[in-house]
């Protein structure tokens, strides 16, 4: 009687802690308070993403099932007790055979999805805007390579954070682009390897310093999404969050002409700059 009252207990803890997640099973765009699955969707590929994790939860609940009740049924049928002389077999030919073909067939099974997902990952369309990203120790630089300007993106201090504002997950400059658009983004690092990842948009890249990666996404809905560096970096690494604000394409348009005047490289006082700092020549 006290174990099935402790079962009892435990059973209305566990229904109060789901009742308590109520709709938090997911967020859009952020982290949810005891959230318990993916963040919602936002793009086709995450999309495709949260199918084809959901595809492999019943695959591993199928296989898992199936141990189990064979694990019961050697408890019950070959204990001691039940089973006092032991049967001599070494080998049966079917039984290998089939523990043999049917995890070919199922690794078959994981393997098209699997490819086709990585294919719709890898091959970007053809774009509508481009974005190149720069982690650094520790905050990211967002540049527009079409319209020639740049700004860094820095994460708000929580005495700073305004109304509405997420701790650690605030910016002062967001990253804008426009909905239903193809978005290439190009990811880099300046410093050591970071990780460009927004859970909504199904994407994650490493941006390695010397090298150039690329993905892509088309946001599907407006407003804010949040996402943060997934690769250790250093000690600010819990404090280098990205935020990617999508707009209608007349705000973005807006957005993009003031963006040009605010953070327009000036090529010339660039290049004065480094003629400035330059070695002079060995005579």
């Amino acid at each position: 009687m006290k174990a099935l009252s402790r079962l009892a207990a435990i059973a209305a803890s566990a229904g109060g802690v789901l009742a308590r997640a109520g709709a938090a099973w997911a967020g859009l765009g952020q982290p949810t308070p005891w959230q318990m699955d993916l963040q919602d969707s936002a793009s086709p590929v995450m999309q495709d993403v949260a199918g084809f994790h959901f595809f492999l939860l019943w695959v591993i609940a199928a296989i898992s099932a199936l141990v189990l009740v064979l694990l019961l049924i050697c408890i019950v049928r070959f204990n001691a007790r039940a089973n006092p002389t032991p049967s001599r077999t070494t080998h049966n030919t079917p039984i290998e055979i089939l523990w043999t073909i049917v995890p070919v067939i199922i690794l078959a099974v994981i393997a098209v999805p699997s490819f086709r997902l990585l294919f719709v990952q890898l091959e970007v369309p053809k774009p509508d805007l481009t974005v190149k990203v720069t982690g650094k120790q520790w905050f990211w630089s967002y540049s527009y390579p079409d319209s020639k300007f740049e700004f860094d993106s820095l994460m708000v201090q929580e005495k700073d954070l305004k109304p509405g504002q997420l701790r650690l997950l605030a910016v002062d400059n967001e990253m804008v682009v426009p909905v239903n658009k193809v978005v290439h983004v190009l990811v880099t690092g300046a410093d050591v390897i970071h990780s460009f990842t927004v859970p909504s948009f199904g994407i994650r890249i490493d941006a390695v310093p010397g090298r150039i990666n690329e993905t892509w996404f088309r946001a599907t809905t407006e407003g804010v999404f949040y996402g943060q560096c997934s690769e250790l970096c250093g000690k600010d690494h819990a404090f280098m969050p990205i935020a990617v604000r999508v707009v209608n394409e007349g705000d973005f348009n807006t957005w993009l002409n003031n963006a040009k005047q605010k953070y327009a490289i000036d090529n010339k006082a660039a290049h004065n700059a480094l003629a400035a700092t330059a070695v002079p020549a060995i005579r």
